[in-house]
């Protein structure tokens, strides 16, 4: 059992509101409540704005969203082709920092990285893939 929906935003900010309303209505169906689909909306409008903000940087463009669902896991995959950089390869943060020292930026993949069970990045095609699983089986701390 598992759904699955695919579709293309154009590269505008005011297209999160509809990623996040398709991320609540597939989760919904699988059974998933609030909290875990925050977590997922929550990463999944990072990784958006993250590719519309600094991935475009204001050029038009487009941005692939696939999403699969099912009762135990879903995974959201975000493609663009804007050119190619890793989010991956921010380093993390020191929130233990003093907010004076702290280095601008990195906290948007670090989010990512804490509610999401798994994610990964590859640039194939000319396009930036992420790849996030949030996994139902996984308890968080």
């Amino acid at each position: 059992m598992g759904s699955h929906v695919s579709f293309e935003i154009p590269a505008d900010l005011e297209q999160i509101e509809r990623v996040s309303s398709e991320i609540e209505r597939c989760m919904k169906g699988e059974g998933w409540v609030d909290d875990e689909m925050l977590d997922v909306q929550l990463a999944v409008e990072e990784a958006v704005t993250n590719s519309i903000l600094h991935g475009y940087d204001g050029a038009a463009g487009t941005i692939a969203i696939r999403i699969e669902t099912s009762p135990h896991h879903v995974v959201v995959e975000i493609a663009d082709d804007a050119p190619a950089f890793n989010p991956l390869s921010v380093p993390e943060p020191d929130i233990g920092a003093d907010l004076e020292d702290r280095r601008i930026g990195g906290l948007g993949i670090f989010l990512i990285r804490r509610v999401m069970d798994k994610v990964t990045y590859r640039y194939e095609d000319n396009k930036n893939i992420l790849l996030m699983v949030k996994d139902r089986s996984q308890k968080r701390s």
